[in-house]
C-alpha cells in the first residue's frame, strides 16, 4: 500500500479552546500581577460609636466633678446647721442683742443663699448628665445596628466565599461571559480571604467596644441615680434651712417690734419728763453726779470689805443674767439725749436696760456680798453686789414700796438668788433694770461676763 498523509485539519482560528486558552493567558498575568492592588472598599466603622465612647468618657469626668460639688455641698450644709444653732440660740437666749442677731440673721441668709445656688447648680447638671447619658444610649442603638448590618455583610461575603471554594480557578475562568467578568470573579476569589479578615477584625473590636460603652452608661446611670438621690437628701436638709430662718426672720422682727415699741415708750416719757433744754441739761449734770457719786461710793464700800477680809481679790467664775426682757439701752455711747458723757462720747450709758413687767424678780448675777442697798441721790434705789476686790455688778432703778430689795448690807448671796425686783425708783421711763459692771473702778459692757 502506498502510503498517505494524513493532515489533522486545524481548528478556526476564533474556536472557542482558542478564545477560552487566550483570555487564560490573558487574565491570569493581570490576577497575579493584581492580587496586591485590587480590594473592595472596607466598610469604616460608625461614628456614632466612637462619639458615645468620647462622650461616655467626658461623663465621668463630669460626674467625678458632680460628687466634689456634692460633698462642698454637704460641707456647706454642716456649717449652716451650726450657724442656724448658733442663731437659734442668740434669738431664744436671755436678752438677745438685737444688732448681733440681726448681723446673724443676714449672714445666715447670705450663706442660705449659697447653699441653694450650689444645690440648684447641681440639679442643673444631673438633669444635664442625664440628657447626655439618653443621647449615648441613642447612640448605642445606632452602634448595634451597624454593628448588625456589617456582620450581615460579613454572613455573606463568607457565604460567597465558599461557593468560590468549590469551584477551581479554571472553572471560574471557564464559567465567565466576558473578560471582564473573568477579571472580576478570579481578582476576588484570590482577594477575598483578606478582606474577610480585614471585616472580622473590625466587627470583633466594634464588639469589643460596644460592649465598653455598655458597661459605661450602665455604670453612669448607677452613679447619676446615686448623685439623684443625694440631691434630692441634700435638698430636704435645705427645705429645713430656708424654714429655720424664716423662722429666725419672724423671731427677729417681732424682738425689733417690741423693742420699738418699749423705745417709743422710752421716748415719750423722757420728753415728759424734760420739757425744755434747760430741765434736759439738769437732768444730764445730776445723772453725771449721781454716777460720780455711785463710783467713789462703791471704791469705799469696796476697800472697806475688802479691808475687813469680807470679798475675795479674785472672782473665778461668769456672770448670769439677772433678769431676762427687752434690753431698750446698750451699754456704750447711745443717742439717748439723757444720758450724761463719758470720754468722747457725747452720751454714753454705762450699762445694760432690761425692760420687764414692773416686781418682776431680779437676781444676782455671780455669788458674792451684798455691799449696799438704798438710794442714790436722783432718787434710784440699788442694789450693789461685790464679787471680788476689783469685780462689781449694781442693780438699779429696783422697787422700794411694794416689792423692797430682799438683801441687806453685808450679806453674802448666791448666784441666781433673788435680790430686788423690778421698779421705778429714780429717773425712769419706765419699768426696767439698769444693771452695770464695774472691773477695777471702769464701767465696762456686762456682756463680756455672760
Amino acid at each position: 500500500m502506498s502510503s498517505r498523509l494524513i493532515r489533522v485539519p486545524r481548528l478556526p482560528a476564533r474556536g472557542r479552546g482558542h478564545r477560552l486558552l487566550a483570555l487564560l493567558i490573558l487574565v491570569v498575568p493581570l490576577v497575579v500581577g493584581g492580587v496586591g492592588t485590587y480590594s473592595a472598599p472596607p466598610p469604616t466603622r460608625g461614628d456614632e460609636l466612637s462619639d458615645a465612647q468620647a462622650r461616655a468618657k467626658v461623663l465621668a469626668s463630669r460626674i467625678a466633678a458632680e460628687k466634689a460639688t456634692l460633698a462642698r455641698l454637704a460641707v456647706l450644709q454642716a456649717g449652716l446647721s451650726s450657724d442656724i444653732a448658733q442663731t437659734k440660740t442668740t434669738l431664744n437666749g436671755v436678752n438677745a442683742n438685737l444688732s448681733a442677731v440681726k448681723a446673724q440673721v443676714t449672714t445666715l441668709a447670705g450663706q442660705i443663699a449659697l447653699v441653694q445656688q450650689t444645690y440648684e447648680g447641681l440639679v442643673a447638671q444631673v438633669a444635664d448628665l442625664n440628657g447626655q447619658i439618653g443621647r449615648i444610649g441613642m447612640a448605642e442603638v445606632v452602634a448595634g445596628e451597624q454593628l448588625a448590618v456589617r456582620k450581615g455583610i460579613l454572613a455573606e461575603r463568607l457565604r460567597a466565599a465558599y461557593t468560590a471554594g468549590q469551584t477551581s480557578l479554571l472553572e471560574t475562568i471557564l464559567s465567565a461571559r466576558s473578560f471582564s467578568d473573568a477579571l472580576a470573579n478570579v481578582g476576588y476569589y484570590l482577594d477575598i480571604g483578606s478582606q474577610d479578615k480585614a471585616l472580622g477584625d473590625q466587627i470583633a473590636a466594634d464588639e469589643a467596644d460596644l460592649l465598653s460603652l455598655q458597661q459605661a452608661v450602665s455604670d453612669t446611670l448607677a452613679q447619676t441615680g446615686g448623685l439623684q438621690v443625694q440631691t434630692a437628701a441634700q435638698k430636704q436638709q435645705l427645705d429645713g434651712k430656708l424654714a429655720d430662718l424664716k423662722q429666725a426672720r419672724k423671731q427677729l422682727a417681732a424682738l425689733q417690734a417690741e423693742t420699738q415699741r418699749q423705745l417709743v415708750l422710752q421716748a415719750l416719757a423722757y420728753r415728759n419728763l424734760h420739757l425744755s433744754q434747760a430741765a434736759t441739761a439738769a437732768a444730764l449734770a445730776r445723772e453725771a453726779k449721781a454716777q460720780a457719786e455711785v463710783k467713789k461710793k462703791i471704791a469705799t464700800l469696796i476697800a472697806q470689805q475688802f479691808a475687813n477680809g469680807n470679798i475675795p481679790s479674785a472672782y473665778n467664775g461668769s456672770l448670769e443674767w439677772p433678769l431676762a426682757g427687752i434690753i431698750t439701752q446698750e451699754f456704750g455711747c447711745t443717742g439717748v439725749p439723757q444720758e450724761p458723757p463719758l470720754g468722747n462720747c457725747p452720751h454714753f450709758h454705762i450699762g445694760i436696760d432690761i425692760a420687764a413687767p414692773m416686781y418682776t424678780p431680779i437676781r444676782a448675777a455671780g455669788a458674792g456680798r451684798v455691799v449696799y442697798v438704798g438710794p442714790l441721790s436722783d432718787g434710784a434705789w440699788v442694789v450693789i453686789i461685790a464679787h471680788s476686790e476689783a469685780l462689781v455688778t449694781l442693780y438699779g432703778h429696783v422697787d422700794n414700796r411694794r416689792f423692797p430689795p430682799a438683801v441687806r448690807a453685808g450679806q453674802l448671796v448666791a448666784q441666781g438668788q433673788i435680790i430686788a425686783y423690778v421698779g421705778m425708783t429714780g429717773n425712769t421711763t419706765g419699768p426696767h433694770l439698769h444693771w452695770a459692771v464695774e472691773l477695777n473702778g471702769n464701767w465696762m459692757n456686762p456682756r463680756l461676763f455672760l
